[in-house]
């Protein structure tokens, strides 16, 4: 038998919905928010997490009987609870200390009074241990790339040893209290400004004005950007010693009527191509600047000779080291817009660097000499001649990023010195020595100002390119997706112009972010597989593991650990000893580095499992682990929630030890209310609730776990629906209840004595779960229950009166019983569902001597669709509570009938979204007054 242990709240419901919502938000949120400090690939929400967080350590009310006697008492101190993780989740509270605090009591309260230490194996991007620390909880994180440590690092590891300290820089505005992170993010200010003044006086010669015409102004202008095309050789023989442009693109600006494009001048006598800069034109000339030279998906033409310029004489020509770049156009600032010349002899010159060639190569060969990745997921530059960091840059961006770099050591003293003079004590140990003195400090600052030299980077490479969009006009930054992708035309930003990208705003992205970091308890990371980690006794995990062959971590953080490693490699010399991140031992199922598919899912599993349990012997029977797994959607839109991933991941889940408790789909793509609400796709990531399985856990046989599905999953499912889990995602979230039942048993045996996969178990789980949705159909009232089937047969077109006349017979009822009710249409021998539009907008429940749920239930729909959350939640007033969870109901067997088997998406979105809003229409509908509703009713008459 296993150990009895309080359930917590994740193990029963949150309010998912919420969570969703606030993490979908967060999207949108940009300034001060801890994504933009650093990039890092596929990054949970915040809000996700630190809902997740709370509802694993805070008990559910169920495990206190003594305190919470009847489900009466057990609704109402969830709700308590929802209600906090309701207000946890918006990202305007974040730093409020007193919605913090409140989740902070509960986990107290919940954990003995002490708030215990949370454990990420695989950190990434420190979504989960921030959160941690946030809640006042001891945070601990370690990862297998350096890059992802340097980020945990600057997240939780530095912010509490400077809490609460004033700037050390001089001149520094007096004010009365600095909290938390705010005056480390002051000084990180201070001196990134000075880093900059001083490599502008070094090289700011390189960055010269343009001069502008006089249709313009007439006056100087600081450059945005220098627009490039690379060149090749022209194929045709005749022309065979010219270089041609190959660009996907002319168009510089789109706005109507305002567009800004690049005309090619072509003189094939003196076998030349250059370029001028035109201001509107015809359809068909701005239709052609948008195409570049591109013909054809895959060719490009010449613009010498009008022949093809192929895909594979681009790639001979690049490896041979014949691909170029041709200066095309220059953005300047306006006082109006952009403004666009094109180029001259000084602007061409300036940035050849004469005389900084050796130095762009000799920090090539020492730090960017590492390989670009051969293949990656989304695209790869490496097949064109790019097959270094190095060939990445031109020598104007490396010459830039290399004097920043180098100024780094001069600054890192000058602070030291600074800080001496100041209130931090004095001492020489190193941050990376566990430091916390006048050098720690100058580390710190310096860490900081790398983030923002790689933020730099990530807009200072020739990947990046020009948006040409009305609302942009700016430059792109080279990771717009999770790819490396070859870039024909770029973009060459000015670092110390005023426009996206420059070196002063991304030294302000970095301030923002470290004024918000809220350090409310210590925090550590460090360098190490997941596989064989030593987790702290007690600690509660928490983690978020690499998701099956989506993302190649290790190649794509290549891009940045080769800056960072010239820029800290003597702040943290341990983390950037080798010359790249590792890459055999990390565990994503990539197939070109494994072998083959089976290999390398193989390799994953294998590896996930040793991770997982290496987790799972960890001792915390107090709180259950959470595990996020990310769908790949175009797997799941071929396989569904048996997908190949999500099964391979889930049996390493159950063969590492763990029983799977709960599973709760996390949407962060979309927004959740009703009309933008998906259909029938699943949601972007789950979170697996874990508890250890029990020793002496036995083996049952398949007819054996049927019956206990058929037993214990549908009063799962009755709690997911009391919990408001919208249809979409209740095929997602009853895995959990369903793997509980599969996974506390040491193996389900099929009749061949082999144990059960977990693909099988999921298939049978979800086939339990249609069965459920379908016994609903018998508890609603007879003129519904002939509704629901006819629409499963014919949706709202007609069909044979005959046939309905049966179906209605078989419920003891009449097709006239049905159309007297205002449900169809039945006339010339033919009967239809009547369409939502063809309802009585006058329509009030209290008048009508023939009310059936399948009305109210389109009723309720037709008006949160016309007329909004307030009148659905006034109707919703009026049909009472017994009708409206027998609405609720239909809602979920009418969802799955759409999208499973109707395969209507639209009319599924209706069902899932009355669903989505259901909270808030309970919660507003309880607020309203019943003279409120009589008063309406009066008005309506």
């Amino acid at each position: 038998m296993t150990t009895p242990y309080k359930k917590k709240l994740i193990e029963v419901a949150i309010p998912l919905e919420a969570i969703n919502a606030a993490s979908a938000r967060e999207k949108s949120i940009r300034h001060g928010h801890p994504s933009t400090l650093h990039l890092w690939w596929a990054r949970r929400p915040l809000a996700a997490c630190r809902a997740v967080l709370f509802a694993q350590l805070v008990d559910d009310p169920s495990s206190h009987p003594d305190r919470f006697p009847t489900e009466e008492a057990v609704e109402a101190e969830r709700k308590r609870l929802f209600t906090i993780i309701e207000d946890l989740v918006k990202w305007e509270n974040s730093t409020n200390e007193e919605v913090l605090e409140r989740a902070r009591a509960e986990i107290r309260a919940s954990c003995g009074g002490k708030l215990p230490p949370v454990y990420d194996p695989f950190s990434g991007g420190g979504s989960i241990p921030l959160e941690a620390q946030r809640l006042g909880l001891p945070a601990y994180g370690s990862d297998l790339n350096p890059v992802a440590v340097m980020i945990g690092k600057a997240m939780i590891e530095i912010p509490p040893k400077f809490k609460d300290m004033e700037p050390i820089h001089p001149g520094m505005k007096e004010r009365n209290h600095y909290r938390n992170a705010e005056g480390l993010a002051e000084d990180v200010k201070y001196y990134g400004e000075w880093l900059r003044e001083k490599a502008w006086e070094r090289i700011g010669h390189l960055y010269p004005q343009v001069d502008l015409p006089k249709e313009q102004g007439g006056a100087k202008a600081t450059v945005i950007a220098w627009i490039w095309a690379r060149t090749v050789p022209s194929p045709d023989p005749a022309f065979a010693e010219a270089h041609v442009p190959i660009a996907s693109s002319f168009l510089l600006g789109s706005k109507t009527n305002k567009e800004a494009w690049v005309e090619p001048l072509v003189d094939k006598s003196k076998k030349t191509v250059t370029f001028k800069v035109r201001r509107g034109g015809t359809k068909a000339e701005i239709a052609a600047a948008r195409e570049g030279t591109k013909s054809g998906r895959a060719n490009f033409r010449c613009l010498l000779s009008g022949g093809a310029i192929t895909a594979d004489y681009v790639r001979e020509q690049a490896k041979a080291g014949n691909m170029g770049q041709q200066l095309i156009a220059i953005a300047a600032e306006g006082k109006s817009g952009r403004n666009y010349v094109a180029p001259n002899q000084m602007q061409i010159d300036a940035a050849l660097v004469a005389g900084y060639e050796s130095d762009a190569q000799s920090f090539r060969d020492t730090f960017l000499m590492g390989e670009t990745p051969t293949r990656l997921t989304g695209g790869t530059c490496h097949a064109f001649g790019l097959e270094n960091w190095g060939k990445l840059f031109t020598d104007r961006q490396i010459i830039s990023l290399k004097t920043l770099i180098g100024l780094l050591p001069e600054l890192r003293e000058k602070i030291r010195l600074d800080a001496e003079t100041s209130k931090i004590k004095i001492d020489q140990q190193r941050l990376s020595d566990e430091g916390s003195g006048s050098s720690a400090y100058a580390d710190a600052i310096s860490i900081f100002l790398a983030f923002a030299i790689n933020r730099s980077a990530d807009r200072g490479s020739t990947i990046c390119s020009w948006d040409s969009s009305p609302k942009m006009e700016a430059l792109r930054n080279t990771f717009a997706r999770q790819a490396l992708p070859m870039t024909w035309d770029f973009a060459e930003g000015n670092p110390y112009s005023h426009a996206t990208g420059n070196f002063s705003s991304n030294i302000g992205w970095v301030f923002k972010v470290i004024e918000k970091f809220h350090p409310s308890n210590t925090g550590q990371e460090i360098q190490f597989d997941a596989q064989s980690v030593e987790i702290p006794s007690g600690s509660v995990i928490s983690t978020d593991p690499p998701y099956y062959d989506n993302i190649g971590y290790a190649d794509l953080s290549d891009f940045f650990y080769c800056w960072m490693r010239a820029s800290l490699r003597d702040v943290f010399p341990s983390l950037f000893s080798v010359l790249a991140t590792p890459k055999s031992e990390e565990l994503v199922a990539t197939s070109f580095r494994h072998g083959g598919r089976e290999s390398a899912e193989r390799f994953f599993l294998d590896g996930m499992s040793k991770a997982i349990s290496n987790m799972a012997k960890q001792p915390s029977a107090s709180a259950p682990a959470t595990i996020y797994y990310a769908f790949k959607q175009s797997e799941v839109a071929q396989e569904g929630i048996s997908s190949t991933g999500w099964a391979t991941f889930l049996q390493a889940v159950v063969e590492a030890g763990y029983a799977v408790v709960g599973t709760w789909p996390l949407r962060t793509e979309m927004a959740n209310r009703m009309v933008a609400s998906g259909t029938n796709a699943l949601a972007n990531s789950v979170v697996l609730v874990c508890r250890q399985k029990g020793d002496t856990a036995e083996a049952i046989t398949r007819a054996e776990f049927i019956r206990a599905l058929k037993r214990e999953l549908p009063p799962a499912i009755a709690e997911l629906q009391a919990a408001n889990v919208s249809p979409a995602d209740m095929p997602q979230s009853a895995i959990g209840p369903g793997m509980g039942v599969f996974s506390r048993y040491r193996a389900v045996l099929e009749a061949d004595d082999s144990p059960m996969t977990v693909k099988t178990a999921l298939q049978l789980i979800n086939a339990e779960l249609d069965e459920f949705l379908n016994d609903l159909h018998g508890e609603f009232d007879a003129d519904t229950r002939f509704a629901a089937t006819w629409f499963e047969q014919h949706g709202t077109d007609k069909g044979d009166y005959g046939a309905a006349d049966n179906l209605a017979r078989a419920r003891g009822i009449s097709v006239e019983s049905v159309k007297h009710a205002g449900i169809v249409d039945s006339s010339a021998g033919k009967v239809r569902i009547l369409k939502r539009a063809e309802l009585d907008p006058d329509w009030d429940p209290a008048e009508d001597d023939h009310l059936t749920i399948w009305e109210c239930c389109q009723h309720l729909i037709r008006v949160l669709e016309n007329d909004g959350e307030y009148a659905a939640a006034l109707m919703l007033k009026k049909l009472g509570p017994d009708r409206a969870e027998m609405v609720k109901d239909l809602a979920y067997y009418l969802y799955d009938v759409c999208s499973n088997k109707r395969k209507d998406a639209k009319e599924a979105t209706s069902y899932n979204g009355l669903i989505a809003v259901w909270t808030d229409l309970t919660r507003l509908s309880a607020t309203i007054r019943i003279e409120d509703v009589n008063r309406q009713s009066a008005m309506d008459i």
